[in-house]
């Protein structure tokens, strides 16, 4: 099976969606649906992909070769039906030597092992597999037909159906598999346009395989996993299905979600043991939470690390670049960004760190920032081990401070401390004795006037 092809339908406008962007390209948990579907497939060992898009669909084919890299392309010209479409992929099924599997790229719940289950049965000496689902509801669904001999002998679409077959309620996913490219090239010759819609219903190939004696099988699966996206309220479904699923399998694996529901995780979110995420945490794609970490509530990450042991938040901010060494404490209201936090440092509130390097067991006093854009570029702000930067203070980068090194509150620093030494540019104080009760005399008298 290594040599299987999966064949993604990909061209379909979306209409519903009312949305300029394709519709397999809406995401979900922070990836487009056909990343979902081609995830999927390259999990269950399908590693060869050809993509079928519409006219004008570059931005679709970017995306399926972003996933992989060595896929084909094909433009399906006219939208003359799923069989029409799978046509248009005939230079890379036809040079297949293994099995073609037609996947839809607007199924984003589809899972590996359901296509395991599928290439299992070709294997067994299947020719044609259909992924089928019980319907509470089967009203728009194909149904699946079987013979006095419980073979599958074909499927009906719902237009076409008689009554009796209407009531039927296992319905056709629309995900096909055959054991060779040359009995789909074959299958696919002979369908023909023959009903309401007059179109090419790539369905009709598995009547034509029960004419000829050919095995054709059915792989069971659930509505919720093979649900197809057309509007943004079915989007807003499969999001929610996917958020079930990845919550479930964190937990599952060793971490605690306090209030799971609230918690919204991406396709390739990392979390270790002993983790613990409260209410409110928005975890964008590309972030890893290692063991032992404690993620307070409200708080939001994106292409973030969060080393063992680690506490971050309430209500802080973690953006792309941002590391945290094992035992580093992020607090409320706290932003990095692009900028190492070492070990044992502590960033504990109302702070921005931009684009900088913090040494192990420093100190980020509040209301620190780092003046890391000078309008024009980025630059690098250093603090070494052991450092003590006093709250509202401003580091103008470029600058280093260095170890053990201490800065007054409220100072401006732009220029590099040395190790050990006390940096502050604050202004003098001075007092004037009984300057307020004089003030507060004279205003006395003058309101007394």
């Amino acid at each position: 099976m290594t040599q299987a092809l999966a064949v993604v339908l990909a061209a379909g406008k979306g209409t519903r969606m009312k949305s300029d962007l394709p519709k397999v390209l809406h995401r979900l948990a922070g990836a487009p649906m056909l990343g979902h579907v081609l995830g999927a497939a390259g999990a269950a060992g399908i590693v060869r992909a050809a993509l079928v898009v519409g006219p004008g669909m570059d931005a679709v084919g970017e995306a399926g070769l972003a996933v992989v890299p060595e896929a084909q392309v094909f433009v399906q010209s006219e939208q003359l039906g799923t069989a029409d479409a799978v046509k248009a992929a005939a230079p890379a099924y036809e040079t297949c030597a293994g099995p073609v599997l037609v996947l839809y790229g607007d199924t984003p719940l589809l899972r590996a092992e359901t296509l395991k289950a599928v290439l299992g049965e070709l294997e067994a000496g299947a020719d044609l597999v259909v992924i089928g689902f019980e319907a509470a509801d089967s009203t728009g669904y194909g149904r699946l037909l079987f013979d006095d001999k419980s073979r599958l002998q074909g499927i009906r679409e719902e237009k076409d159906a008689t009554p009796a077959e209407r009531a039927l309620t296992l319905c056709n996913s629309g995900i096909m598999a055959f054991r060779a490219s040359a009995t789909l090239s074959d299958l696919l010759s002979r369908i023909g346009n023959d009903n309401s819609k007059g179109e090419y219903y790539l369905t009709d190939a598995v009547a034509l395989a029960h004419q000829d004696g050919l095995q054709t099988r059915v792989v069971l699966s659930n509505g919720e996993e093979v649900l197809g996206v057309n509007s943004r309220s079915e989007l807003s479904v499969a999001e929610g299905l996917m958020q079930r699923r990845l919550r479930a399998a964190v937990m599952e694996h060793g971490t605690t979600l306090v209030a799971p529901d609230t918690v919204f995780l991406s396709y390739d979110t990392v979390v270790g043991r002993d983790v613990v995420i409260e209410p409110n945490v928005i975890m964008a794609p590309g972030v890893t939470i290692e063991d032992g970490a404690m993620i307070r509530g409200f708080c939001h990450l994106e292409r973030a690390r969060v080393g063992a042991g680690s506490t971050v938040g309430p209500f802080a901010r973690l953006r792309p670049g941002a590391e945290l060494a094992p035992g580093a404490h992020v607090g409320n209201f706290v932003e990095i960004k692009n900028a190492k936090v070492a070990e044992g440092a502590k960033v504990n509130h109302l702070t921005y760190i931009g684009d900088a390097s913090i040494g192990p067991n420093a100190n980020i006093g509040a209301g620190t920032i780092t003046c890391n854009y000078d309008g024009f570029s980025k630059h690098r702000t250093e603090i070494g081990a052991g450092a003590f930067i006093g709250s509202n203070s401003s580091l103008v980068a470029p600058v280093k401070i260095g170890d053990g090194a201490y800065i007054g509150s409220g100072s401006v620093i732009s220029k590099d401390v040395p190790d050990n030494a006390l940096a502050l540019t604050r202004a003098r104080q001075e007092e004037r004795d009984g300057w307020a009760s004089k003030v507060r005399q004279r205003r006395s008298r003058d309101k007394s006037k």
